[in-house]
């Protein structure tokens, strides 16, 4: 995935192609990044794992072989100039996407298969286990969504767009696919996108154990921090305002809303949310008064 990467990003530079209002190494380029994340997350979360190793190591074999298929067809469409996801122009398009599909289906089951085993795997630091296990199951349900995008949608039709009887699916709510984007992301600006709460969910896997790994880094700085207690309460708060991030621009997307556009709804949800985060930091970090020592028998009795 590494090597391949660099390969976009030489075809990002030396082909003017573009796609879906895309240059066309744009999403091989994206997906292999992804991919070198995903998978040195799920390895060193391998590591952790205290029994169930062999089914671990199989499971982690099945992840890197479905996502090399992934690739290889992504990259032989952007070869061919043609769209690799929701593509069914010609029999041969609709094999690949069809094998997409099912490559995605078994790699996220070989994921919900690694979760499993660590959620029944004994990780002494409670923070840890919080951050590894929430990690997951976030980025589990970030990657389900994608299988939103799959489903037959009338949006294209609507709009009038020629190419809508060549696909089945979208990433874009309320909108045609290669409308106005995003720089960088190519997300939508025009309607809602489910590729933004996709990205953010499956990304917890690395963004929840880095903050602990940051909590850690900076202990020796903080007195707080030191407290594995508070560390666990901190994490307790990242992992649930973390979720109901990924549920409310999950929302904002169904709503065929754009990500950088939020209604007034959109903005109060928001503002609830960083609010409850902010109150379960501070609480977090609050010191916690010592328990007052019981008073003896003697100290209760009354003075005569």
């Amino acid at each position: 995935m590494a090597a391949l990467a660099v390969v976009s990003a030489v075809g990002l530079v030396v082909d003017d192609r573009v796609l879906v209002g895309a240059p066309i190494w744009a999403k091989p380029f994206k997906f292999s990044v992804s991919f070198v994340a995903y998978c040195l997350t799920l390895a060193w979360m391998l590591t952790l794992l205290t029994r169930g190793r062999r089914i671990g190591r199989w499971a982690g074999h099945v992840v890197v072989l479905t996502g090399l298929i992934e690739m290889v067809i992504i990259t032989v469409q952007v070869v061919r100039g043609k769209r690799s996801h929701f593509n069914t122009a010609t029999a041969f398009d609709s094999a690949l996407w069809n094998a997409m599909g099912m490559t995605i289906v078994v790699l996220w089951a070989a994921t919900l298969v690694i979760a499993v085993l660590l959620l029944r795997t004994r990780i002494t630091d409670r923070a840890t286990a919080l951050a590894v296990r929430g990690g997951l199951l976030i980025a589990l349900a970030g990657a389900g969504l994608g299988f939103l995008m799959t489903l037959p949608s009338e949006t294209p039709q609507a709009a009038g767009n020629s190419d809508a009887a060549d696909t089945m699916g979208a990433h874009s709510v309320g909108v045609p696919d290669g409308g106005p984007s995003m720089p960088l992301t190519g997300w939508s600006t025009t309607g809602g996108d489910l590729r933004a709460p996709h990205f953010v969910g499956m990304h917890a896997l690395q963004l929840l154990p880095l903050l602990l790994i940051a909590l850690v880094l900076l202990a020796p700085r903080f007195a707080r921090l030191r407290d594995a207690g508070v560390r666990l309460r901190l994490m307790q708060v990242a992992v649930g305002g973390y979720a109901a991030l990924v549920a409310l621009i999950t929302w904002q997307a169904l709503r065929g809303q754009p990500l950088i556009h939020p209604d007034g709804v959109t903005l109060a949800a928001a503002g609830a949310i960083l609010a409850a985060v902010a109150c379960g930091t501070w609480r977090a970090l609050r010191p916690t008064a010592p328990a007052r020592p019981s008073r003896t028998a003697a100290e209760q009795e009354p003075v005569a």
